[in-house]
């Protein structure tokens, strides 16, 4: 095994916004090469108290700073998500420790749903929906498929589209966690 990030692989988050709801959905599954290393880590978490969830894909000790340093902001910012998004992508970018991080941060809370990323993005996107990581592509198409259905919410929603990843993409499997705000 080496180290290089390359070589690992494995994660599906997904967030879905709908009828005044978030659901953020990430898989189990981490990949080192072609083998699975573990099939049951939780890569979508509460912070501030419960009232933001954040998914992530890419290294996890990375995202475990990344989550301490957005608690952080999140604090300093009076909870306000934007801000504390906005300055700790700021810092990402041009910190010589934290622009090494391998990561990228699916965020959210009652009000906004939002991409964050090492090179300084703060993305909301238009449709409520965010699919990131190996396996993101697949279940995004498949919540955008499923969005307009009146009977499934966020979370089913959510969850369906993860087991049609699931069934794509080698590197996502349909051990998820689902948080729902």
């Amino acid at each position: 095994m080496t180290n290089d990030p390359s070589q690992w692989h494995g994660t599906t988050i997904l967030a879905v916004r709908k009828g005044g709801r978030l659901a953020m959905a990430g898989d189990g599954q981490v990949s080192f090469g072609a083998t699975v290393v573990k099939a049951s880590a939780r890569k979508v978490r509460r912070l501030a108290d419960g009232k933001v969830v954040v998914g992530f894909a890419g290294a996890t000790a990375d995202a475990f700073t990344l989550f301490e340093r957005l608690e952080g902001k999140l604090e300093k910012h009076g909870g306000q998500l934007e801000r504390a998004c906005v300055e700790l992508a700021k810092d990402w970018r041009t910190d010589r420790y934290l622009r090494r991080l391998e990561a990228m941060m699916a965020v959210g809370n009652e009000r906004v749903s939002l991409v964050v990323s090492g090179s300084g993005d703060v993305l909301e996107p238009d449709d409520g929906l965010i699919g990131i990581g190996s396996g993101g592509s697949y279940a995004l198409a498949a919540a955008r498929a499923l969005i307009d259905r009146s009977d499934l919410d966020a979370e089913a929603i959510a969850r369906r589209a993860m087991a049609i990843a699931a069934q794509i993409c080698i590197y996502t499997n349909d051990n998820v966690t689902v948080e729902v705000l």
